[in-house]
């Protein structure tokens, strides 16, 4: 999955973003003996290499009559040209592995994928992930990896000390920040020193949005509704206004970078990051023992009872209309298997997970961090919903410009949310979307 508003290396913190090709054989052959060999080509990342061996392995363990062989491809710009290429002159591996939501759906499913089924356990996918890979009412995809979370990481020694509970409104969350600044910590860290990270007050905040209004992102695609002039979208940028104007950031928010944020984090020196729950790892990395200290919760709305977790989804994994016969088969199987608890099992084997799997009956072992569980409940109770870039393909490029301004003062909350409705707008007339 790659994040379109979010340009940042999160991906490179484990959320199995799977884009990229091999310098290996390109097509694959049926071998003697009654065996099938088929070819699974994934990205050349350290962790999505280790990964994918491992559920080979299982499989084949379980499936004797099948070989599949590990193909790579480069990440990023290059491998995703390269996966559009091979599929476009008819020469894709069996199985490949690559983005869910916009851009899945500028593969052309319907005329290059195989959809699934229900004998490949479809219905064992979590909602929110289905969405993703299915088009005109066809799946056709299952996830590789967890979820991701724009939320809110908070210090839960900080939180305990104070007598504090995780708030689900945004007024109890001011409320917290109120007596986290009174205990001589800064209640909310910002690190606009990268300024990607300034995002997350909006985009993380799009749980709550649904929430008020369950068409929005059908009304934003066709330009009926505009961050300025809906109340529920429009909170985020106050959001990031209020924190600023009330003083609760740490001092050096315009130059902290990402380390330094998940460092205060870690030493209780800042209470609340709101940030991608992929940073975990870098977090734990580089504050060694410091996973079952950081807990994670949704970014507070308006109303407790809908106060859900903003989720981006794991990447997905396909079989091309160039796969056929037994080869076909085989394929279906591999892709079956790995949405089945035994092939999240074969997952953690590999690595430990940084979010929830996608797949319906998969447990996360006690050793993941704390942030972690704490999404599972979500995902378990349903209450989660996806980011609004898997359900638009409208976004723009300034964002993450704007928020620092809102969160630096420099700008008023309605003034940047406007702003930002006039940078989607450019793209969206780019994309040539009716209506704009």
């Amino acid at each position: 999955m790659r994040t379109p508003h979010i340009a940042i290396a999160l991906l490179a913190a484990g959320s199995m973003a799977l884009a990229g090709c091999s310098a290996g054989s390109l097509g694959s052959s049926d071998s003697s003996g009654g065996k099938v060999t088929i070819n699974y080509l994934v990205d050349n990342g350290q962790e999505t290499v280790k990964v994918a061996n491992q559920l080979v392995k299982d499989f084949t363990a379980k499936n004797p009559t099948i070989e599949v062989k590990v193909e790579t491809r480069p990440q990023g710009t290059d491998g995703d040209n390269l996966v559009k290429t091979r599929l476009s002159t008819g020469d894709m591996s069996d199985v490949f592995a690559y983005n869910s939501g916009s851009l899945f759906q500028a593969l052309a499913p319907e005329k290059n994928l195989v959809p699934y089924d229900d004998s490949q356990h479809i219905g064992s996918l979590d909602k929110n992930f289905a969405t993703t890979v299915t088009s005109n009412g066809k799946v056709y995809g299952v996830p590789m990896g967890g979820f991701m979370a724009g939320a809110i990481l908070y210090n839960k020694d900080v939180y305990a000390k104070l007598g504090l509970q995780v708030p689900k409104i945004w007024d109890d969350f001011i409320a917290n920040s109120k007596k986290i600044k009174a205990a001589g910590v800064d209640p909310v860290i910002q690190s606009y020193g990268e300024t990607w990270t300034s995002q997350l007050f909006v985009l993380g905040d799009f749980a709550n949005v649904l929430a008020a209004d369950p068409q929005f992102a059908e009304k934003y695609t066709a330009n009926q509704a505009k961050y300025a002039t809906t109340p529920a979208a429009l909170a985020g940028f106050q959001h990031l206004q209020q924190v600023h104007d009330l003083g609760y950031q740490n001092k050096d928010f315009a130059s902290a970078k990402l380390p330094d944020a998940l460092r205060y984090l870690a030493q209780g020196k800042g209470a609340q990051y709101p940030i991608l729950s992929a940073l975990l790892s870098q977090l734990i990395a580089d504050n060694p023992g410091t996973g079952n200290r950081i807990g994670l919760f949704a970014i507070p709305g308006a109303d407790a009872a809908k106060n859900n977790l903003t989720v981006w989804a794991p990447g997905g994994v396909y079989i091309p209309k160039t796969t056929t016969g037994a080869k076909l088969d085989a394929a279906k199987k591999f892709v079956a298997y790995i949405a089945t608890p035994d092939g999240c099992t074969s997952q953690t084997t590999a690595t430990e997970p940084t979010g929830p799997y996608a797949v319906k009956g998969c447990t996360l072992p006690d050793s993941v961090p704390q942030a972690v569980k704490d999404m599972q409940t979500y995902i378990d109770g349903g209450n989660s919903s996806l980011a609004l870039e898997f359900l638009s393909p409208v976004k723009g490029p300034a964002l993450e410009q704007i928020c620092v301004e809102v969160g630096s003062g420099i700008s008023k909350a309605d003034a940047g949310a406007k702003q930002y409705d006039e940078d989607v707008k450019k793209q969206a007339q780019q994309l040539g979307l009716p209506g704009w």
